[in-house]
């Protein structure tokens, strides 16, 4: 299955795909599609527990996590209350759908991803998805009525089993043609693909 453009896969529970949104464009020489799936649904299907629910590389990885947002001179991450077992929600990532109609999906996805890693707050409540959404160009209210449309509900679950059918089984991962770059740290090998 061939990719053109390449796509940037990500879900807004990752801290990984944060610190990849966040240089992706700058790494990257063509512009990927921003690509929101469900890690949680992923997970299911692959049957892969991710390093955040392991005892033995939480630690660690947040760790991880933390010295490469000061190397890159991000805000201090702050994680989310309930990460991560908690912040697989659904409502952002329909969210990001909403706003790909706009094209501010690339705007909305940063936006949330510094709410959660930078701020430390939780991405399943309406208003705090709505005033990110908002701070965007977006409507609320549209917002809110396109949250419960069967379209939008589709077009995740398809993007999740695209991704689950290219074999991603982790996040953020850069697709180009039919090779998978897994990890904020093989942004590099895609750019170099892409040369």
């Amino acid at each position: 299955m061939a990719i053109d453009p390449p796509l940037f896969l990500y879900d807004l529970s990752s801290p990984y795909a944060y610190l990849a949104a966040e240089r992706v464009d700058d790494v990257l020489p063509v512009r990927p599609e921003f690509t929101p799936i469900s890690f949680g649904f992923l997970n299911r299907w692959t049957g892969k527990v991710p390093w955040s629910l392991r005892p033995e590389t939480r630690e660690p990885g947040m760790a991880a996590v933390e010295r490469r947002a000061r190397e890159r001179g991000l805000p201090p991450v702050r994680w989310p209350p309930g990460w991560p077992a908690e912040s697989y929600s659904l409502l952002p990532l329909r969210a990001l759908v909403f706003a790909r109609a706009s094209g501010d999906e690339r705007r909305l996805a940063r936006a949330l991803f510094r709410t959660a890693f930078a701020e430390g707050t939780a991405l399943d409540d309406f208003d705090v998805v709505a005033d990110a959404a908002e701070g965007c160009g977006l409507d609320r209210q549209a917002l809110r009525e396109a949250l419960e449309r069967e379209e939008v509900k589709d077009e995740l679950r398809a993007a999740t089993e695209r991704a689950h059918q290219l074999g991603v089984t982790g996040i953020p991962t850069v697709a180009v043609g039919e090779d998978l770059y897994w990890g904020d740290d093989r942004l590099e090998d895609a750019a170099r693909a892409l040369s």
